[in-house]
Formats: C-alpha cells, structure tokens, sequence
C-alpha cells in the first residue's frame, strides 16, 4: 500500500512539473529573447526605412551614387532575415503573436517612436 502512495505521489509531482512548465515556458521565452527580439526588430525597420528612401531617391534621379546606395541599404535588410528567424523560434517555443505585438509596442516604447510617423513609414500608398 505505501508503494502504491509514493508511485502516485511521484506521479503527480511529475504531472504537476510537466503542465506547470508549460505555463511557465512561455514567460521564460519572453523574458529571455524580448530583448534581443526587440533589438532586432528595430534594426529591420530601421533597414526597410533606409531601403525605401534610397529607392525614392533613386526613382527621382537615376545615377550611380543612388545605385550604390540602395544596393548598399539591401545588405543591411539582412537584418530582416534575423528577425524573421527569432520571431519564428519565439512562435514555435509557444509565444502567440500578441506576445510578438506587446514585445514590438515594447520596443516602439522604448526607442520614443513617434507613432504618426512610424504609421506614415509603414502604410501602404496607392
């Protein structure tokens, strides 16, 4: 009768550990990687902002300055890859997309944005 008390008892602390860290995880994923992810999500905006002003500059006056210049702000997208990688990882490590959004709001707080022109930067024009 005793090992059959110490099995279930050793059981359930099993259980409890398994279920309790997959509650925890998530927190511990978001505490360990938010910052990094918010580095690198600002690094790719701020390369897709430098991306799409050499392209305007380039379409409003063609020359080999402007040429060089966008083939060098297209280097700098691979910070991009990066990021896209790590939202990936956070994603499969059992982060949900509103984590990704409050960690980018995160991160839009911490580098003073201003909203109106991160929106003016990031809406689509037709």
């Amino acid at each position: 009768m005793r090992k059959l008390l110490i099995a279930n008892l050793i059981a359930i602390c099993i259980l409890v550990s398994y279920f309790g860290y997959k509650e925890i995880q998530p927190a511990l994923i978001y505490a360990t990687h938010g910052d990094e992810y918010k580095e690198l999500m600002y690094e790719c905006d701020h390369a897709m902002r430098e991306h799409y002003i050499a392209k305007m500059a380039l379409e409003q006056e063609i020359s080999d300055l402007g040429i060089k210049n966008l083939q060098s702000t297209e280097l700098g997208l691979v910070k991009c890859h990066d990021y896209d990688k790590k939202r990936k990882l956070l994603l499969s490590k059992g982060l949900t997309f509103l984590d990704l959004q409050s960690l980018g709001l995160e991160a839009l707080e911490e580098k003073e944005y201003e909203l109106r022109k991160f929106v003016e930067i990031h809406e689509f024009r037709y």
